[in-house]
């Protein structure tokens, strides 16, 4: 893998998690103060179904790349 290549994926991930952040800051403060009330359990599984998401554009880019 090319180093040119992965900044340049470092960099859309800043940007794309930075959206919320700017374009709906009283929505993050909100949501970012009910974060402590959910479970380990409930974290864990919305983290999982963001990496399966983000493996899943990944293999659908590639899919559509060849």
């Amino acid at each position: 893998m090319d180093l040119v290549f992965f900044l340049y994926v470092v960099g859309m991930v800043l940007i794309i998690e930075g959206i919320p952040y700017f374009g709906f800051p009283l929505f993050m403060q909100e949501l970012l103060k009910k974060i402590p009330e959910f479970s380990t359990s409930q974290l864990r599984l919305y983290g999982i179904i963001l990496m399966i998401s983000g493996l899943g554009v990944i293999v659908l880019t590639h899919i559509l790349d060849k």
